[in-house]
């Protein structure tokens, strides 16, 4: 048969994606509302498509060879919202980024996401290494990021990693004297205040994500970084934790910041160290027999830190409490689970075999998630991954030798779409 009808097919079903930048899926649940504020969000919030986007590039460059399924996929992908990563830039020039993403947005009634990645140390200089040159290097970045949203809306995510690794956790020697730290959680709590006093910036802290801290750790961080002043925490970015779990340990730092911060005996840190989480709960029997302890690998052992914030914590009113937003990307088939023959699996870097997640909403059907969101976009590399070997080259892709981070990386990217979970389908207005 020709190929001629369907690529042309396939050509107008590319287009229809370009029409549609902007469009998010509809509603499909009712979520839970809070008091009215500008700088919240509704579950009628729709976020900004870039056309322009690399999926779109790539669904282009897969039609032209003739790679229908591959191109199909990429349209599909291209036509649901990812964020913008601002990673560099002088003030001027993130200034300009911003207003223009901004402009788009606008033009087609919609609310861009907004990364801010460029605090100093980042990454404690591993692959996606690089930030501000200083503290106030990076205030002025901030100032400009917050100058160029103006009064506009947008959804911002306050530095993923920035908090859940901290300077002191680099190694042994990083931050000797704790200042490093200490200028890092300032840095995060003056971004926020920043962001917020644009009348309709909606800002979420990165917190890491559920196989990382404990609550009651990534709670006393979160305090100690202004969270309070946020709309919220951001969790997943750009890792691979399923969603059922994700909301279920969001739940619990949400509920742990709610327990540290209403009085009662002891500091807030000490009230936050008691809260239970994915690896340890008091309310369990601890006694050795199956089951019988949280294990993070064990999900059905978790209920046993859901008793303990029943009973420290109780049923409090979703507005009340700590909302969230999750990135859902790449958790479609959940976690890799690494084999045992790594000495460093890296399981967090270009995790082989996973799929692209549940669809961006910000109608989650969850009291305290305001959204699902593409935050990491979906084919860029995590990073030059060896997995503990020599090298080089990863083994889990045959050796050959991943792409630097931020790259993107054709291979991952039609992979993650290939196994998206749910199947991948059209955002198209109905």
């Amino acid at each position: 048969m020709s190929r001629v009808k369907p690529l042309r097919r396939l050509a107008v079903l590319a287009a229809a994606t370009i029409a549609v930048a902007g469009l998010a899926s509809p509603a499909t649940a009712t979520a839970t509302s809070r008091p009215p504020s500008s700088h919240q969000l509704t579950h009628h919030t729709r976020f900004f498509v870039d056309p322009n986007s690399k999926a779109a590039k790539q669904a282009i460059a897969d039609l032209r060879a003739g790679h229908l399924t591959d191109a199909r996929n990429m349209a599909k992908l291209a036509s649901w919202p990812e964020s913008f990563w601002l990673t560099e830039g002088t003030p001027e020039q993130v200034r300009a980024k911003v207003r223009g993403i901004m402009r788009a947005a606008k033009a087609t009634g919609t609310v861009p996401v907004l990364v801010l990645y460029n605090v100093p140390g980042r990454d404690c200089s591993n692959y996606s290494s690089g930030g501000a040159a200083s503290a106030a290097a990076y205030d002025a970045w901030v100032r400009a990021v917050a100058g160029g949203i103006g009064d506009g809306k947008a959804l911002t995510v306050v530095e993923p990693d920035g908090i859940a690794l901290l300077p002191q956790d680099c190694g042994s020697g990083s931050d000797p004297d704790g200042a490093l730290t200490t200028q890092r959680l300032t840095s995060i709590k003056s971004a926020i205040e920043t962001l917020e006093r644009q009348p309709s910036a909606s800002v979420y802290v990165d917190g890491g994500t559920s196989n990382w801290q404990s609550p009651g750790v990534i709670t006393q961080r979160l305090l100690a970084a202004g969270v309070r002043s946020a709309q919220g925490i951001a969790l997943n970015v750009s890792n691979y934790q399923p969603t059922d779990q994700l909301n279920q340990y969001a739940t619990w730092v949400s509920k742990c910041i709610h327990y540290a911060t209403r009085g009662g005996t002891g500091t807030q840190e000490s009230r936050a160290a008691d809260c239970a989480g994915q690896y340890y709960s008091a309310s369990a029997p601890n006694d050795g027999a199956p089951g019988n302890s949280v294990t993070f690998e064990d999900p059905s052992t978790w209920h046993w830190s859901d008793a303990w914030y029943d009973s420290h914590v109780g049923n409090i009113p979703a507005d009340r409490l700590t909302h969230y937003v999750l990135d859902t990307s790449r958790n479609g088939l959940g976690a890799w689970t690494a084999p045992d023959k790594y000495t460093d699996d890296e399981h967090w870097c270009n995790a082989p075999g996973r799929g692209v997640g549940v669809r961006p909403t910000a109608d989650t059907g969850q009291p305290l998630a305001d959204a699902y969101l593409y935050v990491k976009i979906i084919g860029e590399s995590d990073g030059t991954c060896h997995r503990g070997t020599p090298g080089p080259g990863d083994p889990e892709y045959g050796g050959v030798e991943d792409p630097p981070a931020g790259a993107w990386w054709p291979d991952f990217a039609h992979t993650l779409a290939r196994n998206a979970r749910p199947s991948l389908n059209w955002n198209l207005p109905r």
